[in-house]
């Protein structure tokens, strides 16, 4: 029986989601690890990747069960957590079809960006970025730009073939809370670091340092004016929609 599960993690404490075979301190290799433990072989399949120090609320993940577990995924769901905590939190635990897959069939992904205007605390510095200074009317209209269907192939990290760049994103604005900042970004899907490098962008024009028009150009593909990836501290993937 296949399964989809909804997790939530603290990506500070792993290299990243997707295993490697250098290091077990991954998201998918501390599940996969704990999986077997429980006499779970089926290799574990996530939406989409997310990078070191990236955290997230709304993860899913699809595996396959063997017959031990299918009557009871309540007391899975208890016994994964006891093995995953402190830092890999099961959520959601729900069967569906032999033919789910958590990566193709998803919809839309949700991140979340948590900004804060003035220096961050120790117990912060995890969970949000500190970006100084900024024209918030100036970073909402970077990232306004970046709504609608686009071929993002200036704005993501080169090194793997993502077949099409072509995007969609639906929304991308800015809410304030006390003193953070939070950007919202909902497309079909991301590129590698695109969200990084897409707020990146926005946050170099809000500070001065890009012009729209350059944030234009590149968006048309047309000249490179930028790589800059903002920090994965404070960027979430906040859900995913099937």
């Amino acid at each position: 029986m296949r399964i989809k599960a909804v997790i939530a993690y603290d990506g500070s404490h792993f290299f990243g989601f997707q295993s490697q075979k250098t290091t077990p301190h991954t998201i998918t290799g501390r599940i996969e690890t704990a999986a077997k433990k429980l006499g779970i072989h089926s290799p574990v399949v996530g939406s989409g990747r997310t990078d070191r120090n990236v955290h997230a609320t709304g993860q899913v993940i699809h595996f396959d069960l063997p017959e031990h577990w299918q009557e009871d995924l309540k007391k899975l769901k208890i016994v994964f957590n006891r093995l995953l905590q402190p830092s890999i939190q099961i959520k959601t635990i729900t069967p569906v079809h032999d033919t789910f897959h958590a990566r193709f069939d998803a919809k839309r992904r949700i991140y979340r960006y948590v900004l804060k205007s003035i220096p961050t605390t120790p117990f912060e510095n995890a969970y949000c970025t500190y970006i100084g200074k900024c024209d918030m009317k100036k970073l909402e209209e970077a990232l306004h730009l970046f709504r609608g269907t686009h071929d993002f192939s200036l704005f993501h990290k080169k090194g793997s073939d993502p077949g099409s760049t072509v995007r969609t994103i639906w929304r991308s604005e800015v809410r304030n809370f006390k003193n953070y900042t939070i950007l919202y970004l909902e497309a079909n899907g991301f590129l590698r670091a695109q969200v990084r490098m897409l707020a990146g962008a926005a946050i170099r024009y809000a500070q001065g340092g890009l012009s729209i028009e350059q944030i234009e150009r590149q968006l048309a593909g047309k000249q490179l004016f930028t790589t800059y990836l903002a920090p994965p501290q404070g960027l979430y993937l906040a859900r995913v929609t099937y």
